[in-house]
């Protein structure tokens, strides 16, 4: 081993043994040759504190720095988010908890994205899972003018080897294919490193989808876009998520009530979760995604008007519990999310369309 070598193994591992310890799951029961690199990408080299988050990198990121992987065992795992907000603002959006609403292109994207990776090959660091994006989406609008989403994919297959799997997220799955996007997803995608584009649909009326999903693309724009992309041979994950209770609501404290009671149109109807399941199935899509709607905090913000009458709803439908307010939004008693999430699931059984809740889908992608 030359001095350089082993002096960042020296620094590697005196970095690793200050790792928080909702983190240090990571680096547990790894070689010291990996422990280093991890440490090496993920921690601050200079920082004086003796308990240190992963929070060094620029553009590729720890995948959530917000999960304790002692309860979310996500794993060594990237995250790019190639923009600033996002121009869809759908109303439910987790990542409201956290981001300013306006879109916005990252400074000198191109540069840190390129000092990131050349940091993986310099250190070695072991391949894991990438996913663009977490909390805005790589395909909004701003995409058209700035290209960065068709910038990030081109790198990432450079330096292909360093990823066993690339995730793409969004609801503007058109645009995807417009910006030639689909070649470079065929070559992202192997028999040993997979390639999946998660596209969110969750309502199947158009009055539904203008509330709660305003500035997101059409239904009929998205599940004509899905199909194309199945038939190319890309492989597509379809997220019916989030997913609401359904009405009429039961309310254990007050007699049953409606939507329409709390000011609000019907988010999904038996129906329409058919519909959906049946698209998913006819499509070819790999898989379902699902999870609860959950009513999020805004950084900065009020709730809008839909989501405090959500909020309302969402009181009615858990009385006499409360909501629990966790991690900036709040959700529905347990055995209220397994009511509406049963529904989906067993929708998905019958027409043989396999349903994976969020956080499954994550951990089990390779």
């Amino acid at each position: 081993m030359d001095l350089f070598n082993h002096n960042t193994s020296e620094e590697g591992l005196a970095l690793a043994s200050r790792v928080d310890p909702q983190y240090a799951p990571v680096w547990q029961d790894k070689p010291p040759q990996e422990q280093t690199a991890l440490a090496m990408y993920f921690l601050p080299h200079g920082s004086k504190k003796s308990v240190l988050s992963p929070t060094r990198p620029r553009v590729i990121k720890w995948y959530c720095p917000f999960a304790n992987q002692h309860s979310f065992s996500s794993g060594h795992r990237y995250c790019i988010n190639v923009y600033t907000g996002c121009a869809h603002s759908c109303e439910y959006c987790y990542a409201a908890a956290y981001e300013l609403p306006h879109p916005d292109v990252k400074r000198d994207f191109a540069k840190l994205l390129e000092k990131d990776l050349a940091d993986l090959e310099r250190f070695d660091v072991p391949s894991a899972p990438i996913h663009l994006s977490n909390s805005t989406d790589p395909f909004q609008p701003l995409e058209a003018t700035a290209g960065h989403t068709r910038l990030a994919l081109q790198e990432l297959l450079a330096h292909r080897r360093r990823f066993t799997s690339v995730v793409v997220l969004t609801k503007n799955p058109r645009l995807a294919v417009e910006s030639g996007c689909v070649d470079l997803f065929r070559k992202l995608d192997s028999s040993r490193a997979q390639f999946l584009i998660e596209v969110s649909l969750a309502f199947w009326r158009e009055d539904a989808r203008q509330l709660y999903d305003s500035g997101a693309p059409s239904i009929q724009d998205r599940t004509e876009s899905i199909r194309q992309l199945c038939r190319e041979g890309v492989r597509v994950v379809l997220r019916i998520d989030p997913l609401f209770p359904s009405s009429p609501l039961s309310g254990k404290t007050a007699p049953a009530a409606t939507y329409q009671d709390f000011g609000l149109p019907l988010p999904q109807t038996l129906d329409d979760l058919e519909q959906l399941v049946t698209f998913a199935r006819e499509a070819g899509v790999q898989h379902v995604v699902y999870s609860p709607a959950k009513i999020v905090q805004p950084r900065m913000r009020q709730l809008s008007p839909v989501m405090r009458r959500m909020r309302s709803l969402y009181e009615f439908v858990a009385a006499p519990e409360r909501l629990t307010f966790r991690g900036g939004s709040w959700r529905l008693p347990p055995a209220v999310q397994s009511d509406v999430t049963g529904r989906l699931l067993a929708i998905c059984r019958r027409h043989g369309v396999p349903a994976k809740c969020c956080k499954q889908n994550l951990i089990e992608t390779p």
